[in-house]
Parts: structure tokens; C-alpha cells; sequence
């Protein structure tokens, strides 16, 4: 039997001004692709801080169905590209590959919005592994 996993994040528009700021070029490239550089451009060629900022949350809500907590975000395993339609799509290598595998998860879907100053991405996913329960808080405590 699968179960749905979503993960959720959120970026402020300005934690991208602060990156771009210290040298777009060797900080966001520990953080995004080649690729994902390439589609975080604007029509004038500036970098696009809401569509940065978008895969930035994206990564880490993808990261947050893997199941790894306590592990470094594996930043260039998890890329954030156009697919089909202009929609976001997930593409998993190296250790987020492996991640991905060992929580059984199936196809990853993302969903990304920008206003006000901010980014909200969401990741889900199914998974047919039933994940611990003994790290939980019962809600009534």
C-alpha cells in the first residue's frame, strides 16, 4: 500500500538578494545546476530572484521526502527544471537518487509560487515503506 508524502518550504525573495550579492557565479553554483543557472535567467539575461529563489524551496521540499534528516542536502542531486508545459520537474541524481530509493519513493511532482517578496514550493510523492512513528509527538501532549 503506498502513502502520500508532501514537503513543504519557503524561501524569502531576499535571502536570494544576499546570495547574488556575495558573487552569483561560485554561490549559487554549490546551490543550483548548470542547467538550473541557465533557466534562472530573466529575458535580459539578469538572474530571475523569484525563479531562484523557487528552486531553492523546491529543493528542499523534495529533500524533506527523502528522508534523510541530520544529512547535508545533497544541493546538485536534486535539480528543479521545466518539464513539459512549462510546469516544474524533478530530476534526482548521486546521492539524492539513492535517497529517493531507499524511501521507496515513486514519481515527484512540485508545484512553486512567488509573491510578496517570497517562494513556496511543495514536493510530493508516494512511498510504499511506512516510515517510523516513534519520533512523533502524539498531538494531545
Amino acid at each position: 500500500m503506498s502513502q502520500p508524502l508532501i514537503g513543504v518550504d519557503l524561501v524569502p525573495l531576499a535571502r536570494v538578494g544576499e546570495l547574488l550579492d556575495l558573487g552569483a557565479g561560485p554561490v549559487l553554483g554549490r546551490f543550483l545546476s548548470a542547467d538550473e543557472l541557465a533557466a534562472s535567467r530573466a529575458p535580459d539575461g539578469e538572474p530571475d530572484r523569484a525563479g531562484i529563489a523557487g528552486r531553492l524551496a523546491a529543493k528542499e521540499a523534495v529533500f524533506k521526502l527523502l528522508g534523510a534528516v541530520g544529512r547535508p542536502v545533497p544541493w546538485q542531486g536534486i535539480e528543479v527544471l521545466r518539464g513539459p508545459g512549462g510546469r516544474p520537474g524533478v530530476r534526482l541524481s548521486g546521492t539524492a537518487a539513492e535517497l529517493a530509493q531507499h524511501a521507496g519513493l515513486g514519481p515527484i511532482d512540485v508545484s512553486i509560487s512567488h509573491d510578496g517578496g517570497f517562494a513556496i514550493a511543495v514536493a510530493a510523492a508516494t512511498t510504499s515503506r511506512t516510515p517510523p512513528l516513534d519520533h512523533l509527538i502524539p498531538l494531545d501532549q
